[in-house]
């Protein structure tokens, strides 16, 4: 066999030949020797067995996938037995017919097995796949089908939905529905034995394995096998053939006759219960005979069962009942009617059904027909108690909460009321009373019980018993039928009792004062369903279900308000459907009463609720009897004159009744009364309802009840067409017009809110003014027109109104009606008033609430109502703009608000917003929108005289930017310095307001052109180019601005955030675009040009269209002679035209410039010649020769020309202008072409800029003039110019000049250059003391600034200054010096940044010089016994930094250490924090180049003043969290930040100014820890645990990296040389290794730089060492860790500080007994103070400490006192 642990070969699927031997028999024989059950035989006994072996023995013939998925079906894990099934429903649909029938032999054992699985999901995917299986199979399950149908049976039956639908799918594929009943009637007994075995012989333990099935899956399990066995039966014996049926009677006997069987009828699981009962209504049906052989058992088990309530019971126990009753004749006999079945009936009648009334009720008319006269005898009682216990049953506490529970019975009791008349209709006195009975004692307080419950009023009971009165009436003869019966008497009589007593029941409701509301509503219902039952039924939906016997069954929605109902009836017995109203006498006299009634009381007691109930009545009842029975009790009532000839009863109760209660004051509600008014008046004629309308509306009514009525009048076409007359005729029009004025007038003066009243009014005239029916408006039109002219006149005050917020409620209601009138009435705008309200509307939301004083919710309303009355104006209106109408009146309105009215930001806003919102809602109309938009542009569009007036209104203060920046040249006629000082106003412009409206208007007009045509632009609006350009002017004004003031920049952010700040210019062709800006820039010059330069760059027109630009100008010839506006012109179009094009323009400039006298315009010519030189067009030697030769020739006979130590404040900008052209040109002589120039052209030069210096340097008063400032400017920038030359040509270009040039520009030039410079930055300030004045000469400073930078160190430490002194002031320094410092530091507070940074360079020269007039330090202080001596670095510069720190302070005072301070660039704080690190920038440089000794004293000074600290703590406020240079994306180890990029200080830095600071704040702390590391660690060793952390961390990741490499490279790279001594440094390890030797000793010293140098400490660590005692080594490695950590010095510094101590040593000074040291560490002084008793000496810092501490003075070696 080969043992059973033997690993099996991989792919060897074949069992072992055990296994093998056991198919084979199987396959021979049918069945497996030594098991039972798997014969498949019909006759044997045990032919089914349902559990399998799993599937070892599964034939190898069968597909390997196949027997692969058969054996997962045996495991045990859920989850692979459903995969398995699935996969099993898979193949079997995808593989050949032939594989899928290998399977066949196997599938009935497992399907057994599988479909009563535990998991249900398993079940459903078996009965999936069993369909599969079916499908493929077809006819070859033949063979299979007894072992497989009991089964199928059971699964189809399944208590799981999914799984039982998905079996019966399967068997529908399998049988056609006419074969189903044989392959049943095939297999019937193989079902009914499985069948049978599961009912009589399983049990829970049985049916599943115990030991792996827990006890609730098996208990599970049995119960649902148990109801699919029952509702099994049920489906075999419903689907079987009658003969086949017959033939299973015995076995079914054997099953009936069982004992166990019968207690499933009290089995403790209600589905089993369920099941039970089904299967007895089956065996009733299909085998009634063995039912009655099993009466004695079946009777009691189904009859003594009613009272099993439960929902899944109920049901199948009443249908077995009602079967039991029909088919048993003597059931009564077995089941004892009066004791057992008739008490748990009334028990459960008495409960209402115990919840399950729609259940149980529709089965009580069934039963009670079936019940024979024994039981029910006596009659009476009998009838009585079944009542009783059914209106018992509706107060129940489930038939009270549900409306469907107690509308089924009600139902179910008016039907059995029916029948139970309907079979007592004889004459017998017994008979009588039973039908009184029920009429008095059951059905009427039942009826009572609904007129005072409101659910019961909804429910069906008043329609059932009309219907029921309905068909008393036919059998009664009441309805002209000619039906022929005996007892028409008898259902006369009937209906009179009824109705008599239904009488006396609402009269006794009616008649009581204090009745409920309710009840008269519940009354006033009963009558309207009696009088129209068909209004109720259509509501009413009906689903009906058959039962047997005629039955039906309504089952209604639980929410339903009306809750369907249905009427069932012995289709034998009642065959009619009564609908219709009631015919009988008695009904109308009835009302006609309860009318009478009502108006008793309400004559005699005034009671509302009895009018309510009689208006209520009159809706359903408005005959003319009932008027005349009411009129019957007003003939004491004195008549009017008028009506006292009337006829019409209706019209008679109406004047004298409803009018009258109608006038009555005080009413809260009066519907009721126009429903009355209503109600009679259908009863009149049309000319009636006019008179009497009119009538009331002249009463003077109030308006609600007005409102009212004319509401009601619109309620349906019909009343509508009664009241036509009224509505339209002129008393109601003129009433309403007199009430709109009133209302306006009261709106007008009153303060108070909205009252009850007003708002009925404005709701009235709202409804009058919209409510239209098709096109006809509900009034007069004459009316409407003059009713909307009162709403304008009143709306158009409210704009001349100083307070208009009293006027809010007015106005919100006429935006109300006006909405409502636009919107639903067509052509309204065909009104001129309309058109005018309109108008007003737009006005209002077009301002701003500052002068409207409208709310938000109110303007957004008039916005609304402008939307819809625009929407319906375009719509109804032809495509023209005609004059007076509301479109053109708007634009005309818009112009004048705009060309007139100076508008601030917020309104032109609000304008545009407006006038956009019109456009939009024009374009969102459609059709006609280009025609209208087109026609409302140009309106909008001023003409050209008012575009010349408007931008020449504009400020000329544009100018100055781009002039001072060299791009363009221009002209002032008379120039003051008011004219360049900026107005402080918030009002725009008209230019920019009216440019800012049409732009906004083109752009949303745009969306329309693009919709339609696939244009850039929207072809429709005229002269778009001509507006565009005009709106690149005013950006292009905004922008030379600067967008200072802050009108400029709000209007440019206003433009931006609207999309316009392009200005439209890609929505139309650019040749158009450029060709108007040329011609406007030709002809007018300025601003033209400089908007024409900025649309060529914007557009990269150059690169792209150089064509188009040629195009412009053709020939240069065409722009001279040289106007002003072509020179502006000229000047941009230069560098763009062909070089040709360039030399041209020189040739044509040099024969102006050299022709002068004959030229007036020889400013225009050097210019032109300066466009073209500035653009490197080649200019031959002989031309410059002849131009400088002109310009010389000039200064001989035209020196006034040259502005030689003139008053500047007289000279014309022409003459400046001059000036300026001449320097310009100089300099770009000197820049390229300084070899052409001889001796006298380097005089004429150099002279001419020192005189123009000097008269600068003298009218420093007329620095206001943006043309003097220029020309200082353009001074400074040839004095840069020539410094540059002068410092960096090569020696080439100096030898070819004059000899003596280069001495006289050192030795004359440079001083007469400085000496007028040098005071030039303290005249500007004292001139101008106000940085933020428009007129300040910043572009000056920067200038002056830069030249200033090349100053050379002498000439300031030989300065000219006016000498300055401070009292008080100690200092070293030399008077120059002094005064250089005095008169320079103060102004690095100065809020200029050019200023600030060229004092910084200028400051930063003479800084090193100045530690040399401080000398050997501290002398006063060295010897005596205080503490360490300290000096003051120079005072001018401290003062200015104590100021600095004082406002830094407050600047950064809410800020914490680690939080990085934003400071807008510019600002008073930028220029104070940039002054403050300036100053410490200085004062580093000033330590660093001071000698160990001194630099000691400085330290010592900081330290008692604590400006370090605070200037760390500063610096941590100001440097960035994350210091990388900008412009870098993310973070890397090699990314550059502030502390390896160089900062670079320049005075005309213009970009990135944003970084200065920070960058600049880095640069400081990277000094500060680099030249004062020792301050440095002991400030940090100060600070709290957070601050120090934040400056570790950032340290660490940020500084010393790049620290520490400088110090390692520095050790590197360094040149001193130590006798004795060699230093080696490795910066891998950053280590630096020193090495000393003298004689025999040998000493190696490791220093090791911590990770957070400078604030950890360094580490001093032992090499090898010779010759060296320990201790002496210890003292030596001790002083050079001191050394290291408390001096503020490099490495190397300290190295050598600790061989000069160690020399020291060897030389025989002796150390100092307190520190072990010969040189001291911080002081670096040597050991002076001796003892006198023990000749020992110490320093003198160290004994001053020693003494503080000790608080003695003693020496510390021998202890006596210490002199």
């Amino acid at each position: 066999m080969g043992g059973k642990n033997k690993q099996r070969t991989k792919g060897n699927v074949r069992p072992s030949s055990s296994g093998r031997a056991a198919e084979v028999l199987a396959r021979e024989g049918g069945a497996i020797p030594g098991f039972v059950g798997f014969n498949t035989t019909v006759t044997s006994e045990l032919s089914y067995v349902p559990a399998v072996h799993g599937a070892e023995e599964i034939d190898n013939l069968v597909d390997a996938d196949f027997r692969l998925v058969l054996r997962k079906l045996s495991k045990r894990d859920i989850v692979t037995r459903l995969k398995a099934v699935q996969d099993f429903g898979a193949m079997c649909q995808e593989r050949d017919a032939e594989e899928v029938k290998g399977v066949l032999p196997y599938w009935p054992r497992i399907y057994c097995k599988i479909s009563v699985d535990h998991d249900r999901r398993i079940r459903e995917a078996t009965q999936q796949a069993f369909e599969q299986l079916v499908l493929k199979v077809r006819r070859s399950l033949a063979p299979f089908l007894k072992s497989l149908m009991g089964h199928w049976i059971l699964s189809q039956c399944d208590t799981y939905t999914p799984a039982a639908s998905a079996a019966c799918q399967a068997f529908q594929a399998a049988f056609s529905p006419a074969k189903q009943p044989e392959a049943l009637g095939f297999c019937k007994d193989e079902i009914l034995h499985v069948l049978q075995d599961v009912l009589l012989k399983e049990t829970a333990d049985t049916l599943s394995d115990s030991q792996s099935v827990t006890e609730e899956e098996r208990e599970a399990k049995y119960v649902r096998m148990l109801t699919s066995s029952l509702l099994g039966v049920k489906k075999l014996l419903s689907l079987l053939l009658q003969n086949d049926r017959a033939t299973l009677e015995q076995r079914l006997a054997l099953l009936v006759n069982s004992g166990k069987f019968w207690k499933y009828s009290k089995h403790k699981t209600p589905q089993v219960r369920g099941a039970f009962f089904e299967m007895l209504c089956a065996l009733c049906e299909f085998t009634p005979e063995l039912v009655q052989s099993e009466a004695a058992r079946l009777c009691p088990a189904v009859l003594l069962s009613i009272d099993d309530t439960d929902p899944v019971v109920l049901p199948h126990v009443w249908e077995a009942v009602l079967h039991v009753v029909s088919t048993i004749p003597g059931c009564w006999t077995h089941a004892n009617a009066k004791k057992g079945f008739l008490p748990k009936l009334w028990a459960l009648l008495k409960e209402g059904g115990k919840g399950m009334a729609k259940g149980l009720h529709p089965n009580l008319m069934p039963l009670l027909s079936k019940l024979p006269q024994q039981v029910t005898d006596p009659d009476l009682d009998f009838y009585t108690t079944f009542y009783s216990a059914f209106l018992q049953g509706l107060s129940s506490e489930r038939a009270v909460t549900s409306p469907s529970e107690s509308a089924a019975i009600v139902t179910s009791f008016v039907e059995c009321l029916r029948y139970c008349v309907l079979q007592n209709t004889g004459d017998e006195q017994s008979q009588e009373k039973i039908r009184s009975m029920l009429i008095s004692q059951q059905l009427l307080p039942l009826i009572e019980k609904a007129i005072r419950n409101s659910s019961l009023q909804n429910g069906p009971l008043f329609l059932l018993v009309t219907e029921m009165l309905s068909s008393w009436e036919k059998r009664a003869g009441l309805h002209g039928e000619g039906e022929e019966n005996n007892s028409k008497d008898v259902f006369k009589r009937l209906l009179a009792d009824f109705w008599e007593e239904l009488g006396l029941l609402c009269v006794r409701f009616v008649d009581d004062e204090d009745v409920d509301p309710q009840a008269l509503e519940g009354v006033a219902t009963l009558l309207q369903v009696m009088r129209y039952p068909e209004r109720v039924s259509k509501k009413q939906t009906q689903k009906k279900k058959s039962v047997r016997m005629s039955l039906s069954k309504t089952e209604e929605d639980e929410k339903s308000v009306i809750p369907g109902e249905g009427v069932e009836k012995l289709a034998q017995t009642v065959n009619e459907k009564a609908f219709g109203s009631l015919q009988t006498q008695h009904f109308e006299e009835a009302v006609c009463q309860l009318a009478q009634l009502c108006l008793v009381h309400v004559n005699e007691k005034n009671s509302e609720k009895h009018l309510v109930f009689l208006s209520l009545l009159l809706q359903s009842f408005h005959t003319p009897k009932i008027f005349s029975t009411l009129l019957e009790f007003d003939e004491n009532i004195p008549e009017d004159d008028k009506w006292t000839e009337e006829k019409n009863a209706a019209v008679r109760f109406l004047l004298k009744r409803v009018v009258v209660w109608l006038a009555e004051m005080g009413r809260s509600d009066t519907e009721h009364l126009v429903e009355m008014l209503f109600s009679s008046l259908s009863c009149c004629s049309q000319e009636e309802t006019t008179q009497i309308l009119n009538h009331i509306t002249t009463m003077g009514l109030e308006w609600g009840i007005i409102l009212q009525i004319i509401q009601r009048a619109c309620k349906d076409p019909e009343t509508r067409a009664s009241c036509r007359n009224w509505l339209k005729g002129s008393i109601l029009g003129d009433q309403l017009l007199g009430l709109t004025e009133e209302l306006c007038k009261v709106g007008r003066s009153s303060t108070s809110s909205k009252t009850p009243t007003s708002n009925h009014s404005w709701t009235l005239i709202s409804l009058v003014l919209s409510q239209n029916n098709n096109n006809e408006s509900l009034i007069g039109e004459v009316y409407m027109e003059k009713m909307l002219e009162k709403l304008h006149t009143t709306l158009s005050e409210t704009k001349s109104l100083s307070d208009a917020g009293n006027m809010e409620p007015l106005i919100s209601f006429i935006c109300d009606v006006a909405s409502s009138f636009f919107s639903s009435v067509q052509d309204c705008l065909l009104l001129l008033s309309a058109e005018e309200l309109l108008l007003t509307v737009f006005q209002l939301t077009a301002q701003d609430q500052r002068h409207t004083h409208l709310s938000e919710s109110l303007l957004d309303k008039l916005k609304k109502v402008c939307v819809a009355g625009v929407k319906s104006l375009v719509q109804h209106c032809e495509c023209e703009v005609s004059e007076g109408g509301f479109l053109h009146s708007a634009a005309v309105w818009v112009m004048k608000q705009l060309l007139t009215i100076s508008l601030d930001i917020k309104s032109l806003q609000v304008l545009v917003g407006a006038v956009q919102s019109l456009v939009e809602t024009i374009i969102s109309v459609g059709d006609q929108a280009s025609s209208i938009l087109s026609q409302f542009f140009t309106l909008l569009t001023p003409s050209q005289t008012e575009w010349t007036r408007i931008r020449h209104a504009l400020s000329p203060q544009w100018v100055k930017s781009p002039l001072l920046s060299n791009r363009h040249r221009g002209v002032c006629e008379k120039p003051s310095k008011e004219m360049w000082k900026f107005r402080d106003s918030n009002r725009l412009p008209a230019h920019l307001c009216v440019c800012a409206v049409l732009g906004r208007v083109a752009q949303t007009a745009a969306v329309l052109g693009c919709g339609q045509k696939e244009a850039p632009c929207p072809p429709f609006l005229p002269n778009l180019t001509g507006t565009v350009s005009e709106l690149l002017y005013a950006l292009q004004w905004c922008k030379e601005l600067d967008y200072r003031p802050t009108v400029a920049s709000a209007y440019r952010n206003l433009l931006a955030e609207w999309g316009l700040s392009d200005g439209l210019h890609s929505k139309i062709p650019m040749k158009s675009v450029l060709e108007t800006l040329y011609l406007r820039s030709v002809t007018d010059g300025g601003l033209w040009s400089l908007t024409l330069e900025n649309y060529i760059h914007t557009n990269n027109l150059a690169a792209t269209c150089s064509g188009a630009l040629k195009r412009l100008y053709d020939n240069p010839d065409s722009l001279f002679p040289v106007s002003l506006s072509k020179l502006s012109t000229l000047q941009v179009l230069c560098p763009l035209m062909t070089k040709e094009d360039r030399e041209t323009l020189i040739a044509l400039a040099t024969a102006g410039i050299i022709n002068w006298q004959e030229n007036e315009s020889v400013y225009g010519c050097l210019a032109v010649l300066l466009c073209c030189l500035n653009t490197n067009t080649p200019v031959e030697e002989e031309v410059v020769h002849a131009i400088l030769a002109t310009l010389m020739e000039w200064r001989n006979s035209r020196e006034d020309w040259f502005l030689f130590s003139c008053d500047l404040s007289e000279t014309t900008s022409e003459q400046l202008n001059l000036n300026v052209e001449m320097i310009r040109f100089l300099s770009w002589l000197v820049t390229r072409c300084p070899a052409l120039l001889g001796g006298s052209q380097w005089d004429f030069l150099l002279c001419s800029m020192l005189a123009w210096l000097e008269t600068a340097s003298e009218n420093v008063g007329s620095l206001w003039n943006p043309w003097v400032q220029l020309f200082v400017c353009e001074n400074s920038a040839l004095i840069v110019t020539l410094n540059q030359f002068f410092a960096s040509s090569s020696s080439d270009v100096l030898e070819k000049l004059p000899t003596e040039l280069a001495g006289e520009w050192k030795d004359f030039f440079v001083e007469g250059i400085y000496n007028l410079l040098l005071p030039l930055p303290v005249k500007i300030t004292e001139a101008f003391p106000e940085p933020d004045d428009p007129v300040f000469p910043m572009a000056v400073l920067q200038s002056v600034g830069l030249a200033l930078t090349y100053v050379p160190v002498q000439q300031l430490n030989q300065n000219s200054l006016p000498p300055r002194f401070i009292a008080d002031q100690k200092t070293n320094l030399p008077e120059a010096l002094q005064t250089l410092l005095n008169t320079l530091c103060p102004l690095l507070l100065f809020k200029a940044r050019p200023l600030q940074i060229t004092v910084h360079h200028m400051l930063e020269k003479v800084m090193p010089q100045l530690p040399e007039c401080d000398g050997e330090g501290d002398n006063n202080k060295s010897d005596d016994d205080r503490d360490e001596p300290c000096l003051s670095p120079p005072a001018s510069l401290m003062a200015i930094l104590s100021t600095c720190e004082e406002l830094c302070d407050s600047i950064l005072a809410a800020l914490q250490v680690g939080e990085f301070a934003v400071v807008q660039p510019l600002s008073v704080e930028y220029s104070c924090i940039l002054a403050y690190l300036l100053a410490w920038k200085l004062l580093l440089t000033f330590f660093k180049s001071s000698p160990s000794h001194l630099r000691a004293h400085y330290a010592q000074y900081l330290k008692r003043s604590c400006s370090l600290n605070k200037l760390l703590l500063h610096l941590f406020k100001l440097m960035p969290e994350n210091p990388i240079c900008p412009g870098q994306g993310t973070e890397t180890k090699e990314s550059k930040t502030f502390f390896t990029e160089n900062l670079l200080l320049t005075v005309d830095k213009n970009v990135g100014v944003e970084w200065e600071l920070p960058h600049l704040a880095c640069s400081v702390y990277y000094s500060t820890v680099q030249d004062l590391p020792a301050m440095v660690r002991l400030w940090w060793n100060s600070q709290e645990k957070r601050v120090s952390s934040v400056v570790e961390k950032f340290t660490s990741k940020y500084v010393s990296p790049v620290l520490s490499a400088q110090e390692i490279s520095s050790v590197h790279d360094s040149t001193q040389m130590f006798d004795s001594m060699t230093v080696k440094a490795r910066s891998a390890a950053r280590e630096v290794i020193a090495t000393y030797s003298v004689d025999d000793i040998y000493i190696e010293l490791v220093i090791q730089l911590p990770q957070n140098y400078p604030l950890g400490s360094i580490t001093v660590e032992s090499g090898r060492r010779v010759g060296v005692a320990v201790q002496q080594w210890r003292n030596w490695m001790l002083q050079l860790s001191t050394y290291l950590t408390h001096q503020n010095g490099s490495i190397m510094e300290g190295l050598a500080l600790w061989k000069n101590n160690v020399d020291k040593r060897f030389e025989g000074i002796e150390d100092c007994m307190i520190c072990f040291s010969v040189i001291h560490g911080s002081n670096y002084s040597l050991p002076k103070k001796a003892c006198r008793t023990c000749k020992k000496k110490f320093h003198s810092a160290c004994l001053y400490k020693w003494f503080t501490s000790s608080n003695k003075s003693t020496c510390p070696l021998c202890r006596e006192t210490f002199f």
